[in-house]
């Protein structure tokens, strides 16, 4: 069985994350460029940011983009 785009752009982000390539602070590629990167379309991209969101992994900061959270005494 596939795994639905969205989910395969969340998981790498969040490897990204969990080994330290992304770093608390880090700003995470613009939308067009993770849907150029994952050859995805703008609605894979939104829902993998929108999942990552809901996992309190990332953060938007309107005007400036989609950075990585700062982990809370973890």
């Amino acid at each position: 069985m596939n795994t639905p785009k969205y989910e395969q752009v969340a998981s790498a982000i969040r490897e990204q994350i969990r080994t330290g390539l992304l770093k608390p602070g880090d700003q995470i590629p613009t939308t067009q460029g993770l849907i150029e990167q994952y050859s995805v379309s703008y609605g894979s991209v939104r829902t993998a940011l929108l999942i990552l969101k809901a996992e309190g992994l990332i953060e938007g900061r309107q005007g400036e983009g989609v950075f990585v959270r700062e982990r809370n005494g973890r």
